[in-house]
């Protein structure tokens, strides 16, 4: 599991997984904090599913921060495994782990901003 495009894809699953703590609790937090409470309620009817989703919050984002956690543990495993030595395959291999850094730092980042809102912006502000 030490190619590049292994890392690529453990890394967009993270991100998605960080998209989703960002959909079900920073953005009901952030929509209330700015007033748009019709927005959310919008949102909750069009997705009722985000309400068992941040009933749940802490296992969510217990299981995304593991496996964000899991990621990251397999990109430094893989920091030093050798491209190949074709030299096009060789450019797509640095190409994919840039990619699969900037997608894992961005799922990093995701996951960061829910987790302020989820938790940490509720003690502050309310």
């Amino acid at each position: 599991m030490s190619n590049p495009s292994n890392q690529t894809w453990l890394s967009t699953l993270s991100l998605f997984t960080s998209a989703g703590t960002l959909v079900c609790c920073a953005l009901p937090v952030l929509f209330v904090t700015l007033g748009a409470g019709a927005a959310l309620a919008g949102l909750v009817s069009t997705a009722p599913w985000l309400i068992a989703l941040s009933k749940y919050k802490a296992w969510t984002f217990g299981l995304s921060g593991a496996m964000i956690l899991f990621a990251g543990f397999m990109r430094w495993k893989a920091r030093n495994a050798p491209c190949p030595i074709d030299a096009k395959q060789a450019v797509a291999c640095g190409r994919l782990r840039k990619v699969s850094g900037w997608i894992y730092w961005a799922s990093v980042a995701i996951w960061a901003i829910g987790f302020f809102f989820a938790f940490i912006a509720v003690e502050i502000f309310y």
